[in-house]
């Protein structure tokens, strides 16, 4: 018998679905194949009171483990074969010491499952609980482990940490000018030396006309050698040569850092808000259009937000009523919604 309550409602031609239910049985009734993106944060190991029994209650990280992948199992049962799953965890202290829950988590999931850990996308937090320990440093990151289910997972680098790029900087006259200095310093014989000297005349012309965005340089004797000495081009150019240069092209570099406050919400009871901001972004890294994204722990319904800002329709679950309603409540609040029927109506 099926005894969870569904609210659903569209916006804009976009679809959601608050799911008030266990996530394991929810999944099992969810299309396979049909989810293109996982972002998720399962309550933490022993970490808050999330007001309800089960998971996050265990008596041990193992049990606790076992719990998240039991759910974990159902989830790869609804994603695309270009699918991609995010989840993030925070850490348990005991007796002073981490237990490295996140790490031990995706661990398992690599030994369990036939996936591929793409990245350990680090969260900064710009501002973190201001605790004193007197013999501990303040947590103030947290990992987001991206899985993928295969070769071809869907991957938009360009739209990642777009927003707010900062304009390329003109030139400066002193462009190359240090590694001018090292190339004279160098032990480099003179032939050596002026072969160095073109090429950086060269490849600031470039830069000036703006055909790549910057570029380094390694000489001989004095930088490690490239890639730390691996056999390949940039290694055979400096033994051959006493140089190398990378040319760097006008896109940032991509990295695996997302700085963002912690976010909170006044009237929200729920204790572990992650920010709609980074959520956004993985959903322009890792989500198609017209996607359909999926969070099995809906909590506070960041995930959901953020999916129906970037304009992808989206489904959230949850075994507490009350992160139901509130999570509702505050996607219509968020987006500005004409007034729907309110959770609790249905419930």
């Amino acid at each position: 018998m099926n005894n969870s309550v569904i609210y659903s409602h569209r916006v804009k031609n976009l679809e959601y679905q608050v799911i008030c239910g266990d996530s394991n049985a929810e999944l099992a009734r969810i299309v396979p194949r049909s989810v293109d993106l996982v972002v998720t944060s399962p309550p933490y190991f022993q970490q808050r009171d999330y007001g309800a029994e089960g998971l996050g209650n265990e008596e041990t990280v193992e049990q606790y483990l076992e719990s998240i992948i039991t759910t974990f199992a159902k989830v790869l049962r609804v994603m695309k074969p270009t699918g991609n799953i995010v989840y993030n965890m925070g850490d348990k202290i005991i007796d002073g010491s981490m237990l490295l829950v996140p790490y031990r988590f995706a661990l398992k999931v690599l030994e369990d499952f036939d996936l591929r850990l793409v990245n350990d996308i680090t969260w900064v937090k710009s501002n973190p609980t201001p605790h004193q320990f007197s013999r501990r440093l303040i947590a103030s990151t947290e990992p987001f482990f991206h899985f993928a289910l295969g070769r071809d997972y869907y991957y938009d680098r360009k739209a990642f940490q777009r927003a707010g790029r900062k304009r390329r900087s003109k030139p400066t006259k002193k462009l190359g000018a240090k590694y001018r200095e090292l190339i004279d310093s160098s032990t480099l014989s003179q032939s050596e030396k002026d072969g160095a000297h073109r090429a950086l005349d060269e490849v600031i012309d470039d830069v000036r006309k703006g055909k790549i965005h910057s570029f380094r340089m390694k000489i001989r004797g004095i930088h490690a050698p490239a890639y730390g000495g691996q056999e390949g081009g940039r290694k055979m150019r400096i033994e051959r040569y006493g140089f190398t240069i990378i040319r760097i092209s006008g896109e940032p570099l991509k990295r695996d850092v997302i700085e963002n406050p912690v976010e909170s919400l006044p009237g929200n009871d729920h204790p572990a808000i992650f920010p709609v901001e980074v959520i956004r972004e993985l959903i322009r890294l890792l989500c198609p259009e017209d996607g359909m994204v999926l969070d099995p722990y809906l909590g506070s319904g960041s995930t959901m937000i953020a999916a129906l800002l970037e304009g992808q329709s989206c489904i959230g679950i949850d075994i507490s009523r009350d992160y139901c309603i509130d999570a509702q409540e505050r996607m219509r609040n968020s987006l500005g919604e004409s007034p729907v029927p309110a959770m609790e109506k249905l419930l």
